[in-house]
């Protein structure tokens, strides 16, 4: 009736569990620092005035990332070694013996990697994001001084309704934007009815004020000219300060608030919303790993198939990953719906996991 064993073995089971995780943790990053560093330092190094102390820049940028995207891994590689040693010590045949089930001996692991998956999210937002938007500012520059940003906005397009609104430039914020080389598209339809260009638009609190308008009616080929013209008394400034959003750049939160101005803004989010949903679903997927790893955990080592279920356990995690990865570039393409491209997999693995774990174990 116990889902935990006793206090002892509930804390051993966790401390094997998040030593190996953070032990083979340390291990990746330091590996793959030091191979990425091989094909970056020299283009980081080869720009003039950049030294040893922009190559320790770029690691303290980068790091983070490496560190979110194989930590999934590393609990994974962990617990395949955890239970290995503990099947080769005889010791999950002591804990059945003495009356514990799979999922009892599974349990201490299941809440270490639930504290695991609360501190990646916490280190994707605050660490990760914030240090992914630099780094990508930086690359772009070649590695080379930043310049800094003049919040001029360029191509901007907004729709409201059937009707399409192109900016050439967005300067400003709130009440203070200013439109240049503005462009409305008045569709009835589907098809183009009017088109309306004025050199600048400023919102007025109630709506925008064109100035220097020439209207074209398309039905007609009449033009008229107008000094100036108020319209979108519906349309807020705030809509024409999101040109485009790097969702991997923003934490939760932020992300949250960019796709509804992105909504508002009449634009697709559905890739956007992939990745919001995979914030959750990606530090998650570490419960994962303990129960899809179990295949390695039962069974008597004597057997001689102690090495087929770790490789076992190892293709099932890596399988996860693949379908993982997959189901988030289908829901890129629009092929699958947000949520289902962001928990799709999650949900799969969990039903095999369980599934062979009960078969066989319970």
């Amino acid at each position: 009736m116990h889902f935990f064993p006793s206090r002892n073995i509930t804390i051993y089971m966790a401390k094997l569990f998040v030593v190996r995780t953070f032990a083979v943790l340390a291990m990746l990053v330091l590996i793959l620092m030091t191979l990425d560093l091989l094909g970056e330092s020299g283009k980081i190094l080869s720009v003039p005035g950049n030294d040893q102390g922009d190559v320790m820049r770029y690691v303290m940028m980068r790091a983070p990332q490496i560190i979110a995207r194989f930590l999934p891994f590393s609990v994974l590689l962990g617990t395949l070694i955890a239970f290995a040693a503990l099947s080769q010590n005889s010791e999950v045949v002591a804990m059945k013996a003495a009356g514990l089930s799979a999922h009892q001996i599974l349990a201490p692991m299941f809440v270490a990697s639930l504290a695991v998956a609360g501190i990646s999210f916490a280190f994707n937002d605050i660490v990760v994001a914030p240090n992914t938007a630099r780094l990508k500012i930086w690359q772009a520059e070649d590695y080379g001084p930043v310049p800094l940003d003049t919040g001029i906005k360029t191509n901007v397009w907004v729709r409201e309704g059937p009707d399409l609104i192109n900016a050439g430039t967005v300067t400003g914020a709130g009440d203070q934007t200013v439109l240049g080389d503005v462009s409305l598209y008045l569709r009835t339809n589907g098809s183009l009815r009017q088109v309306v260009r004025a050199r600048e638009a400023r919102f007025t609190g109630k709506a925008w004020k064109l100035e220097d308008v020439t209207s074209f009616n398309v039905a007609t080929t009449e033009e008229e000219k107008f000094d100036t013209l108020d319209v979108g008394s519906d349309i807020k400034p705030d809509r024409f300060n999101y040109v485009k959003v790097d969702g991997d750049s923003l934490g939760f939160f932020p992300l949250m608030n960019a796709i509804s101005d992105l909504k508002a803004a009449g634009r697709r989010t559905d890739s956007l919303e992939g990745i919001l949903w995979h914030k959750l679903s990606g530090p998650l997927s570490t419960l994962l790993m303990p129960l899809l790893a179990a295949v390695a955990a039962f069974g008597l080592a004597r057997s001689g198939a102690l090495f087929l279920r770790v490789v076992i356990g190892m293709a099932l995690g890596f399988a996860y990953f693949v379908a993982d990865n997959f189901a988030l570039a289908m829901g890129n393409l629009g092929a699958y719906p947000p949520i289902i491209a962001a928990w799709g997999p999650f949900l799969l693995f969990f039903l095999i996991g369980e599934t062979v774990l009960v078969r066989t174990e319970e």
